[in-house]
């Protein structure tokens, strides 16, 4: 079934409410307050079936200059909109306001319905619609019907029901793909059944039993009942107006301008990349930095506009601008805006999000500049590789892709894997299905091969860095996996070689310098001679007659090259030493089965100092295992 929702807009008092009693016998405005100022306050929902059998979702919009925030919220997510003008009192200022709102909405369809035709003369009508037609002239309405009605007597009633009949049999339908969206219009307490929430669904679909979050809120809740068009449904799609049964959470926790989203799926953001217009009619220039209000789905939030390449833009112009939030809101590329002035507050301008998750930029970049561009008339294919590009070294997963261009999965999908096929962005990780940009692998390769490089000519006779220690050296955001598959495709490329816990450069060898390697058989013949009664490193030095700096390095070339062995810090033997001592423990071992402590230093001629470092050191190479305070030979 096509899901069509309806919305009006006009000024205060033209008829709008009436006219849809008239239409659905449905009084929308049901707050006290409104039946006694006879004005609409708040939103007003309802539906009619039209003659052709398609039910449609009608939202009913104050038209007070006070309460525009709220035709804003009403406005979000309608396919239809009539515009309804009083005949008796032609254009005035918020039919000028509301028209701009639902052109910065992007509102694609429409008609004119000129109300109260009772209390005036046919001449005037016909002044009227012509004065009407000029107005729309170079909007979304232009050669949109004017309709005469009256509410009250019935006449034209017909007519109009026709005319939205024929447009919304017109109107696109909405897929059920995407991520689910539910901008929060409503939100009141049922007897019987708790929390419920009311709006437009704008993307994706719902059903009863669904994890659901609250988006800034962070609240999650359970999807208890469904209903649309005042009947219970098990599954909601886009373009669809429901109510939402909440389970499990209070009606203080969530408020108008919050969205429902299904759970771990969306994230909120302060800072919105856009688009920007200002209208033809803004009284003053839009100066970098103003302070405004954003309307965003049906939330508002006071925020900064931060023009990117420019100190003003005059009324008309457009120019891209970075919104800076005062409280986050949800949004995503696609997204429509609408910016009304701080004070006095008028409707000002608006635009379309182009990234929702950006970083702040430096102005006045014409960097920045170019890839606003490509994020507002680029292909799709550059949108993937850019966003992908600004991800960094973090790079993005399958839904942050996704999330992040708005795009139905079942056509982003086929791109991305004619991009990753084609070498424009890479993917790694198999079932996780991350994405980086080729510069960005490019540059890690090359942060890798350069820190490794440095490494070298800082530490000549080491075989290589810790995998830990470069590690720590890389970006935050380079996580395990990533980082072991860089070393993956390096060691593929012979740019690197592993040996267990060290990388080095597959060119670099190790060469000693003339006094090194007199200081190497130095070392060499006094550990030989020290055999199992070895000077500890500070002993070696003052032996030696060198600086730490000097010995340390060739003590480790030596356990590299496994002519020494280190046992414990600052504690080395020599290898073929330990092998000896290694033979007589098996030996007395195979004969007598267990070795005590003391056994183990008359079999070994060493004093307490050696015995327990040597204890544990033939225990952790598995050759002996201790029971009690004696060692047995392992099994």
């Amino acid at each position: 079934m096509k899901r069509v929702v309806l919305g009006t807009a006009g000024h205060i008092d033209h008829g709008k409410t009436t006219l849809i009693k008239a239409l659905t016998g449905v009084d929308c405005d049901r707050l006290k307050e409104e039946k006694e100022r006879g004005i609409t306050i708040e939103l007003g929902f309802t539906s009619m079936v039209l003659p052709s059998g398609l039910k449609i979702s009608i939202v009913d919009v104050p038209g007070h200059e006070k309460f525009v925030r709220h035709m804003v919220a009403g406005a979000t997510g309608i396919d239809l909109v009539v515009l309804i003008i009083a005949a008796d009192e032609g254009i005035m200022p918020q039919t000028r306001e509301h028209l701009d709102i639902c052109k910065l909405l992007r509102v694609k369809k429409g008609l004119i319905a000129l109300t109260k035709i009772d209390l005036v003369e046919k001449d005037w009508i016909d002044l009227v619609q012509e004065e009407i037609r000029e107005f729309v002239r170079g909007t979304f309405l232009e050669g949109a019907p004017v309709l005469p009605v009256s509410s009250t007597t019935g006449e034209g009633i017909p007519a109009l029901v026709a005319e939205i009949d024929r447009l919304a049999q017109a109107v696109e339908e909405r897929s059920a793909e995407g991520l689910f969206r539910l901008p929060v219009d409503r939100v009141f307490t049922m007897k019987g059944f708790g929390t419920v929430i009311t709006g437009t669904i704008i993307a994706g679909k719902i059903s009863v039993g669904d994890a659901v979050e609250v988006i800034p809120k962070g609240q999650e809740a359970k999807v208890r009942g469904i209903q649309a068009h005042g009947e219970p449904v098990e599954t909601a799609t886009a373009g669809l107006r429901v109510g939402v049964n909440l389970q499990g959470l209070e009606k203080s926790g969530i408020d108008r301008g919050n969205v429902i989203v299904l759970a771990q799926t969306l994230k909120p953001t302060s800072l919105l990349d856009a688009v920007f217009q200002l209208l033809p009619g803004a009284s003053k220039p839009f100066k970098n930095r103003t302070r405004a209000r954003v309307h965003v789905g049906t939330v508002e939030v006071l925020g900064r506009g931060i023009l990117l390449d420019r100190e003003e833009i005059k009324p008309g112009e457009e120019a891209y601008l970075q919104l800076r939030l005062e409280e986050p809101v949800t949004a995503l590329p696609g997204d429509r805006f609408v910016i009304r002035s701080y004070s006095p507050v008028f409707t000002i301008g608006g635009g379309e999000v182009l990234d929702a998750f950006p970083s702040r930029h430096k102005r006045l970049s014409p960097q920045v500049r170019e890839e606003m561009a490509v994020l507002e008339k680029g292909p799709e294919e550059e949108k993937v590789e850019l966003r992908l590009l600004k991800a960094g070294a973090g790079g993005l997963s399958w839904t942050d892709l996704v999330m992040r261009s708005n795009q139905l999965p079942s056509k982003l999908k086929p791109l991305v894997d004619s991009l990753v096929s084609q070498g424009q962005i890479l993917r790694f990780n198999g079932d996780r299905l991350r994405y980086l940009h080729p510069r960005v692998m490019a540059d890690l390769k090359k942060f890798y091969l350069d820190y490794l490089m440095e490494f070298h000519r800082m530490n000549p006779l080491q075989a290589g860095a810790m995998k830990e220690e470069l590690k720590s050296k890389l970006p935050p955001r380079v996580d395990a996996r990533l980082f072991n598959h860089l070393l993956t495709l390096l060691t593929e490329e012979k740019k690197i070689a592993l040996d267990k816990e060290t990388v080095r450069l597959s060119s670099h060898t190790i060469s000693l310098k003339e006094g090194e390697k007199d200081l190497r058989n130095k070392i060499v013949v006094l550990f030989s001679r020290t055999k199992l009664q070895p000077p500890t490193v500070k002993e070696a030095l003052a032996e030696l007659g060198v600086q730490e700096g000097e010995l340390k390095p060739v003590l480790q070339l030596l356990t590299k090259e496994n002519v020494l062995v280190k046992v414990k810090e600052d504690l080395y033997f020599h290898r073929q030493a330990l092998e000896e001592l290694e033979g007589k423990i098996v030996e007395f071992l195979r004969q007598n089965k267990e070795m005590t402590p003391p056994q183990f230093k008359d079999l070994s001629q060493v004093s307490r100092k050696f015995a327990i470092p040597l204890l544990e050191h033939f225990d952790g190479k598995k050759v002996t295992v201790r029971v009690g305070d004696k060692r047995v030979l392992r099994k």
